[in-house]
């Protein structure tokens, strides 16, 4: 009996030694050792979309040549469950880790930005186009969700889309951002600019937000010079006053579509909401995404007389209260603009007789 003890002792001995040693293996295997990572010498590239779940991104990582087996990564996940909760985003994955290392590499990657430009004027499909270039979702993902009357209600914008209501900026964002997410992202930052003292301002005024916007997109297309947006929208400003049509050539090129274009007598006849050559007040929304200097312009205009303006050919405007006055300017942007096109005609026939002579 002693000795049958003494042997079972044993047993149970080795047995304890042999757990412990297989624990010590499988701890360095799967926490120590590289044996599962296949070599390489330039870090590989791996693309995890949102919503893909830990035992697909593990075949991702076997199909990229990045681990030999899956088991390995099935058990540190199965040991740290919370390292499975993978951001989406784009991994340049070093070799030689070990299984646990390659989880927590995962794990705590840095969120996976894209930095991106909404220019200043621009129209919902310059938009989808910028934003689709570079993250993960189609230019027709963004349209849909600028016009979804879900989205629009649960963001408050009264208007048929967001056009007017993504505010332009360089940002940084999340690569993983869907088209609603951008949407949402840009109207945010819109709203948080607007709130506050511009918000009161504008109130004050007896415009509401929809109407500032509108007023800000045509003033913005007017004039890329910042310091002269004030005294355009005070012209706007003075005519609606006076019940007159703001006659506004941006207003025209949105209602005709397509790319802006130089624009024709018979153009102004064009049959749209938006034209306000044929009707008064303020077209039914904004005509592009106005900057914050065109908003702040509407909401703090100049203080003027003015009426009426018209390009001086030399970059910028000249202003004028009367009807005559602004009849005599157009009249030296027309003379300005003819000395231009008969400079440009003799640069091109002096060009050609000097080619000729070569």
């Amino acid at each position: 009996m002693k000795r049958l003890l003494q042997a079972l002792g044993k047993l149970i001995l080795m047995g304890v030694i042999a757990v412990m040693l297989a624990g010590a293996l499988g701890f360095f295997y799967l926490f120590k050792s590289s044996y599962n990572a296949v070599s390489y010498d330039k870090p590989k590239r791996m693309i995890i979309r949102r919503g893909t779940p830990y035992v697909h991104i593990i075949q991702q990582l076997q199909e990229k040549g990045v681990i030999k087996e899956v088991l390995p990564m099935r058990l540190v996940g199965y040991l740290m469950p919370e390292k499975q909760n993978i951001k989406p985003g784009r991994y340049d994955i070093p070799s030689g880790l070990s299984s646990a290392e390659l989880i927590d590499f995962l794990y705590r990657h840095e969120q996976d930005e894209v930095r991106l430009r909404v220019p200043e004027g621009s129209r919902g499909e310059m938009v989808a186009k910028i934003v689709s270039d570079s993250l993960e979702f189609a230019a027709q993902d963004f349209m849909t969700a600028f016009s979804d009357t879900t989205l629009l209600q649960s963001l408050q914008v009264h208007a048929p889309s967001f056009e007017g209501y993504l505010l332009p900026d360089t940002y940084n964002m999340p690569w993983e951002f869907t088209a609603e997410d951008v949407i949402r992202f840009l109207v945010g930052k819109l709203n948080k600019f607007y709130r506050g003292e511009l918000s009161q301002l504008a109130t004050q005024a007896g415009l509401s937000k929809h109407e500032v916007l509108t007023l800000a997109s045509i003033v913005e297309a007017e004039t890329p010079i910042v310091n002269e947006r004030p005294v355009v929208a005070s012209v706007y400003l003075n005519r609606l006053k006076r019940g007159m049509r703001l006659q506004a050539d941006p207003t025209v090129q949105f209602a005709l579509g397509g790319k802006p274009r130089r624009l024709l007598y018979r153009d102004l006849e064009v049959d749209s909401p938006y034209n306000t050559y044929l009707h008064a007040g303020l077209p039914p929304g904004p005509i592009g995404n106005p900057s914050r200097s065109a908003i702040e312009a509407v909401i703090k205009p100049a203080k003027t007389n003015y009426l009426y303006f018209v390009a001086t050919g030399n970059g910028g405007h000249n202003f004028s209260r009367t009807a005559a006055e602004h009849h005599r300017n157009v009249e030296k942007y027309r003379v300005i603009m003819r000395q231009k096109r008969a400079a440009e005609r003799l640069a091109k026939r002096l060009a050609k007789q000097n080619q000729a002579t070569k």
